[in-house]
Order: structure tokens, then sequence, then C-alpha cells
């Protein structure tokens, strides 16, 4: 999600020495790979698709590389709709891609470019789009509302059927609440909130009961994302005391691992999370699944400035 001032504008630009580089972090061995830098282009937020792509977005569109960095980004045309944010998603068709757009909109697309069919209502809300249901029936979004005056702070998760239908408040507090998923078995959605204070990881039945508190630390933490093997999630660490999940901050990706499916592990489990990669980033870093299908690797952004490594 964006904050306001970025809204308005077709992309994150690069600051004067600063790099963007497209990175996987390799389960097996715990190594860092750089597939793709640029000190011209600033890429946020990949997926990866099943036929081993990185879905990618940076100045407002789509741009897809294969994940092994063999080839460039290249962008994917969605005529028609407002320049894209960093919120996208695959749907489990293999053909399919859910993208917000700076018109606070969710728009559906074909992954390989092509018409865009809008899916959210003109209901007076800022819509952020972050899951989509293991089955692809549904999506789960941030609803702002933009009447107040601390709209970015208005976050509330909902749930729609995928053609915009059905709509349905999944949380309701007072309290800002960002990045819904579901786990892999459609059980839970995982999500970042200030419920409980500054943000941390919780949980929530998709039909709004049982919401839980799953991380607890000094840290501020957003982004759950579990793997497609259901057998680890990542989420992003930010230090503590900051507002919001702002860039180029120094911030942790912490893996999170345990026995059994992703939607039985108790609170204790994610308090025993490790911290895997540390970097310069934040926004733009670990916005969407990054996971490959086969649960081996994740794919991030960093941005670091000058010579750091």
């Amino acid at each position: 999600m964006r904050n306001d001032a970025e809204a308005t504008q077709p992309g994150r630009l690069l600051a004067p020495g600063q790099r963007c580089r497209i990175r996987i972090w390799n389960r097996a061995d715990r190594s860092v790979t750089t597939v793709h830098e640029s000190a011209e282009r600033l890429y946020e937020a990949p997926n990866w698709t099943a036929d081993g792509r990185l879905v990618l977005n940076a100045d407002g569109v789509l741009w897809t590389m294969p994940a092994d960095g063999s080839t460039d980004p290249t962008a994917v045309g969605i005529p028609g709709v407002p320049p894209l944010n960093n919120d996208h998603m695959l749907d489990p068709d293999g053909v399919t891609v859910h993208v917000s757009a700076n018109d606070f909109h969710i728009w559906s697309a074909p992954l390989t470019g092509g018409a865009a069919t809008r899916v959210t209502a003109d209901d007076g809300g800022l819509h952020f789009l972050h899951g989509v249901s293991p089955d692809g029936s549904e999506l789960a979004y941030v609803h702002l509302d933009p009447s107040g005056d601390a709209v970015w702070s208005s976050g509330t998760i909902r749930v729609m059927a995928a053609d915009g239908s059905a709509d349905r408040a999944v949380t309701t507090e007072p309290a800002a609440a960002d990045g819904p998923e579901w786990t892999p078995d459609g059980k839970w959605i995982l999500f970042n909130t200030e419920a409980f204070g500054h943000a941390q990881i919780a949980r929530v039945r998709p039909d709004g009961s049982g919401i839980e508190q799953l991380t607890v630390d000094e840290h501020v933490n957003w982004f759950p994302h579990p793997a497609p093997t259901d057998d680890a999630a990542v989420y992003l660490s930010f230090p503590p005391g900051t507002e919001g999940h702002p860039a180029d901050k120094r911030v942790r990706l912490r893996l999170v691992t345990g026995a059994g499916p992703v939607s039985t592990w108790v609170p204790e489990v994610w308090q025993a999370a490790e911290t895997v990669v540390e970097l310069d980033g934040g926004q733009g870093t670990l916005n969407v699944n990054g996971w490959a299908p086969d649960g081996s690797a994740f794919a991030f952004v960093d941005y670091p400035i000058g010579d750091a490594a």
C-alpha cells in the first residue's frame, strides 16, 4: 500500500546514488543471489509464477522477468488502467493477475497483458489488494476511508468475490490493518494490525472471527507471506518506533517454520521467527507474496545507496 503522496505518481524513483536489486533468498543454503540490478528503475514487490518468472511493479506498470535473471525485465501492457502501485497478486488459474491502481481500485487482467476489468465498486473508499483465496474465488483487500483526518490509519480488512460481489468486512476494530493473505489451506487470513499497539502479525478467520495476535515484540512487523508448500512463512520487520511501512529503512526479513500447516501454528511458533536477511528497504521490498511455487526460495527487493553491499 502507498501513502497519499505516492498515490499521485506513476511510480517511485531511485535517489541519487541508489540502486535497486532484485534478489532471491535460497532456503537450502540460505544464500542470497542478485538476479537483476538497476540504477535507473525502481522495481517493487515480486511475485513468482508457476513457470518460473517474477512479476514486479515499476514506473506504474507491471514487469516480468525470469527468476534466474537470464533476461532483463520486460513491461506487461494493461491498456486503459491508471498507473499501478505495488499491490498485485497472481490468481491460482495461472493466467490472471489482480492489481491495484492509483485510482484506488482493484483490477483483473491477463498476466501476459491485455484489457483489464475493474473489480471494486465506487463505494467512496480506497482499495488496496493483498490476497487471493487458494481457490481463486475471493480477494482480500485493505479498505481505507478517505473522509477523515487519519486516512492512512483507517485500514480495515475486507473480502469480496473475485468479480467484486459479496463484499464483507473481516476486521472492524479502530486500528490500522494491512497485508491480508490466506493460509494455503484457506482456514485463516494472516495480516498485520496495530490493534495490539504497534504493527504486529495476526490472524483472523475469513468470517471475521477468532482474531489472534501472533508476533509479540518491539519491532514493527508487516506483510506475512506463507510459502505455497505450507511449511514456512516470511514477514518484513521494521525497527521499533517506525510508523507505517516507509522506504529506505534498515529492515529485516524474518522466517517462520513449524510442524504442520501454517494454519495450525500457535503464537509461540511465530515468536520463534529468525532473521534471515538484513537490508536497506522497506516499502517495495516484500509487499506481496514472493515465494517460489515449490517453497525453495523467495524473491525480494532492496535499495542500497552508494557502496552498501
